[in-house]
């Protein structure tokens, strides 16, 4: 006989469960490490957000979209000091092909001017 109470042997093996279901939740869409950059793309309600890291160097994006309009915000720093800070706010919701197409020429131009350094 075990000398666990039958309540704590019914709720270990949920709460493992839902502490892995938990975690799942939180694993970025997509993540590439290629050229020592790290790519970590996550969706962010209709938009998505792109952090890609090398070394102390770290580049974001982060498209946000409602219903009223898009806001993209770009971000580049090395270590604790902000090379690049600057967002553009559009008039109109993008779409889902827009918020890919534009997180995709991030990445690439991204890759051409990591591989440039």
């Amino acid at each position: 006989m075990s000398p666990r109470s039958p309540v704590t042997t019914l709720l270990s093996p949920l709460l493992g469960v839902a502490l892995l279901g938990a975690g799942l939740f939180t694993i970025p869409s997509f993540v590439v490490a290629s050229d020592d950059l790290h790519i970590e793309i996550t969706k962010k309600g209709l938009g998505k957000e792109v952090v890609i890291t090398q070394g102390t160097r770290e580049w974001f994006m982060l498209i946000e979209v409602t219903p009223e309009n898009s806001v993209v915000l770009r971000q580049e720093k090395e270590q604790d000091r902000y090379l690049v800070d600057e967002s553009e706010t559009h008039d109109r919701p993008m779409t889902l092909g827009e918020v890919d197409a534009a997180i995709a020429d991030y990445v690439k131009s991204v890759k051409t001017r990591a591989k440039k350094e």
